[in-house]
């Protein structure tokens, strides 16, 4: 009896804050009969109590995560292990794809459509050998990849454990997947996968980041590239006259770091990486340079990327010029590709996860933002995606200096559920938001 009444005072408190939170805010969508009906489904909000009670077991099971080395390219270890967990809880079909993806589908009432993917990020951008312990300071946890992803994948194991204690039918299907690929020259391999093996796909949410106070409904598209200058070399002093791969190298340098962009969309460019010589007594022979090119407009991208590699090209000429040679020469080579795309404010994925997080914040705001993550693919194609925090506080991404607090990380899988009952359907209570495709 005071397990029913907590759950429906749980309700009304929920429906009041979103009550308040749309008269502060226009825009935000109204909640409706069909959000209303979730909220109050007795299996749904013993979930999201499910899920606060075990938001310390899901704390440790990512902290057990990030302990698991998954540098670039060699995720096999901390994907065998995610692939356990997704066996203890449930799921005995689940498996490794061909590019090392673990998969593990929940099949809905519906036939198999809609079909959404919930995923998070196996990899991480740190190379083999770094030290991945966890370590706390002053109530914060500090350790490589404790947020990104760590956390994501850590909500996935406590959502889909709360979703299938509490034995919740949804009405579409939903594919769990734990991707490879995402971070650094990964290049999204793991999404790529996913969608040439899964034509059937309608949506896609990605749990990367933290907190739960802003939709990612844009993909920030970025092209990468490796620039190889090769020379004759030779000594510094009796071979004087001839072109250098360094100098040549210098001159490429020299003129991207003059090159303007627009702020609105934002578009950015780098040369991230240098490397190159043998002696401080030789002219240079090969250098090699690593660039980043980023814009949330594909036009744009490809406006920036043309005059770049123009300028590079530019550059070997007039070291040639320079020393009235013809040796010099650069390949270059496209090591990264990701797509930009955007989803618009109306798609039903994106007003399914701004009212599930009004709902649960009781904020009155929910911002909208760029960022490149596994969504950057779906949203090329024009299927619908999202990517969504992880809940929790964290910071100095990509650093070994990483770290996280568990402030209302809890949040994390309660909004993931929500906004997944809200696209796929509650068996017998909602129809599907989300649209097969």
């Amino acid at each position: 009896m005071k397990i029913a009444c907590a759950r429906s005072i749980f309700a009304i408190a929920i429906l009041s804050a979103v009550s308040l939170a749309q008269q502060a805010v226009a825009e935000t969508p109204a909640p409706g009969p069909a959000v209303e009906a979730i909220l109050t489904n007795p299996k749904v909000t013993k979930a999201l109590d499910d899920i606060r009670a075990d938001d310390d077991n899901a704390f440790a099971e990512q902290k057990r995560i990030t302990e698991i080395p998954a540098p670039p390219y060699k995720e096999t270890v901390r994907a065998d292990y995610f692939l356990k967990r997704m066996h203890e809880l449930g799921f005995k079909d689940a498996a490794i794809d061909t590019e090392g993806n673990v998969i593990a589908l929940r099949k809905g009432t519906g036939g198999g459509r809609p079909k959404l993917v919930v995923s998070a990020h196996l990899d991480t951008v740190f190379p083999e050998g770094t030290d991945v312990t966890v370590k706390e300071k002053d109530g914060v946890i500090l350790a490589p990849g404790i947020g990104d992803d760590s956390r994501g994948l850590a909500v996935l194991l406590s959502l889909v454990k709360a979703i299938n204690s509490n034995d919740i039918a949804t009405v579409g299907d939903v594919l769990f997947v734990g991707t490879v690929g995402e971070e650094e020259l990964g290049n999204l391999r793991g999404v790529k996968a996913l969608f040439r093996d899964h034509t059937d796909i309608d949506g896609f949410i990605s749990i990367d980041g933290l907190g739960i106070s802003h939709v990612v409904n844009q993909g920030t598209g970025s092209h990468r590239y490796e620039m190889i200058f090769k020379g004759p070399g030779g000594h510094s002093f009796q071979e004087f006259g001839l072109p250098s791969a360094i100098h040549a190298m210098g001159r490429a340098i020299a003129k991207i770091a003059d090159l303007e962009t627009p702020s609105d969309p934002k578009t950015t460019f780098t040369v991230g990486t240098v490397r190159g010589g043998t002696s401080v007594n030789a002219i240079a022979s090969e250098a090699r340079m690593a660039v980043d090119m980023r814009s949330n407009s594909t036009e744009e991208l490809l406006k920036l990327e043309a005059r770049l590699l123009d300028l590079v090209k530019q550059a070997v000429v007039e070291e040639n010029a320079r020393w009235k040679s013809d040796k010099m020469t650069v390949e270059i080579k496209l090591i990264g590709d990701r797509p930009a795309g955007i989803v618009a404010l109306d798609s039903p994925i994106v007003q399914a996860a701004q009212r599930s997080m009004t709902i649960l914040t009781r904020a009155p705001h929910v911002t909208f933002a760029g960022s490149s993550t596994d969504s950057n693919l779906a949203m090329s194609l024009g299927i619908p995606a999202v990517t969504i925090g992880g809940g929790g506080e964290g910071g100095n991404w990509h650093s070994r200096n990483e770290w996280y607090r568990q402030v209302d990380g809890y949040l994390g899988p309660q909004n993931a559920l929500l906004t997944i009952l809200m696209l796929t359907g509650l068996d017998g209570v909602t129809k599907p938001a989300l649209k097969v495709r």
